[in-house]
């Protein structure tokens, strides 16, 4: 099934370059695009895609309070937000606020296509950079390393393996590829990590591999 994509920004060759790269998956249709938050709210009720594709910075209403007006008004609508590093208020915010995607807007291609995958089949996805930046804005690694490889120390070796990978970015079947299992062997590892660790969801789970050092920032 072709996963529709609702893409708001308020600069026309942003939009105009992430709807390129969308094009590059023959799964991925844009459906809608919108300049400002309001108009994306508006979109989402008309349209109801898998996916919103949200700026952070918008006028009329930013993407933060689009992403909870959607969710509210449109539930089966997915929200993922596009940040840049100059967004570290928004992100620490945007992590309590419903968005289930984060991906920077200079990533690399693969991420946005990866993240709109992810968020659409109901998980979650955390750019790996912008990972390791909200784990610098929450405190040094080191100091909360030690935390957060006690939590890590209760998962078996295979869920361990399944984490650092979710850490790195990876989607399901990405994972189950690479672990030589079937992808619902690897949904039910990932269920098993996350009441294990106390995580709701993909995003929360990132953090804390890196954290426990599971995943290398740098790489």
């Amino acid at each position: 099934m072709t996963i529709s994509v609702l893409l708001a920004d308020d600069e026309g060759m942003i939009r105009a370059g992430v709807r390129a790269i969308l094009a590059t998956d023959p799964g991925i249709e844009v459906v809608a695009e919108a300049a400002d938050g309001r108009a994306a709210v508006e979109l989402a009720r008309a349209h109801r895609p898998r996916v919103a594709l949200l700026d952070i910075r918008m006028p009329r209403l930013d993407g933060l309070a689009a992403a909870a007006e959607i969710r509210r008004l449109v539930p089966g609508t997915a929200v993922a937000v596009l940040t840049t590093f100059g967004d570290d208020d928004h992100v620490a915010r945007a992590l309590g606020d419903g968005a289930t995607g984060f991906l920077l807007k200079a990533g690399d291609p693969r991420e946005l296509l990866t993240g709109v995958r992810a968020v659409a089949d109901g998980g979650a996805y955390l750019s790996p950079r912008v990972a390791r930046r909200v784990i610098e804005l929450s405190g040094t690694r080191m100091a909360r390393r030690p935390a957060a490889r006690d939590r890590a120390a209760v998962l078996t070796d295979r869920e361990r393996d399944v984490l650092a990978l979710v850490g790195a970015g990876l989607s399901n079947a990405e994972i189950a590829r690479r672990l030589h299992l079937v992808e619902g062997t690897v949904k039910g590892y990932l269920s098993s990590v996350f009441i294990r660790l106390g995580v709701r969801n993909r995003v929360q789970a990132a953090i804390l591999a890196y954290e426990a050092g599971l995943v290398d920032p740098d790489d």
